[in-house]
């Protein structure tokens, strides 16, 4: 019962995303085309969130589950890593037409065809686990 407040937030944010269209195939193929401000201003808004609440969480000294407080470690800025890897990501965000996270909610909303794509990124993320220490990191 500890984490179902996780789960409420976590079947709450599928709804908004399901409800917003950001899960629409249609809304990402316009993004994609640069025909419409719809996905952009959503994944602005989540990176202006996301900014403000990292900023609360250092400012706040928060605390995690398990009270210990929560750090930040810098990321190395390896320019091949983000090449490589948002080369791939977007290749296959494009092949399949949608983002990996609303695989789920798709998946979730009866488009059981998703299987498929779910259990390739799936399978993919194993072959990166298997590779990762022949890879520019």
């Amino acid at each position: 019962m500890r984490l179902s407040k996780f789960i409420l937030v976590g079947i709450f944010f599928g709804v908004i995303l399901y409800k917003s269209e950001a899960v629409s195939w249609f809304r990402i193929f316009e993004m994609f085309h640069f025909q419409s401000f719809h996905m952009f201003g959503i994944i602005f808004s989540a990176i202006a969130v996301g900014i403000g609440v990292v900023q609360v969480i250092k400012w706040r000294h928060m605390k995690s589950i398990e009270g210990k407080e929560i750090t930040f470690t810098p990321k190395d800025k390896t320019v091949p890593r983000y090449l490589i890897g948002g080369f791939i990501f977007g290749l296959g965000w494009a092949l399949a037409g949608i983002c990996p996270g609303p695989m789920f909610i798709l998946l979730g909303s009866g488009y059981t065809v998703l299987i498929v794509f779910l259990s390739t990124a799936m399978f993919g993320t194993f072959l990166y686990g298997l590779l990762r220490k022949y890879l520019p990191h």
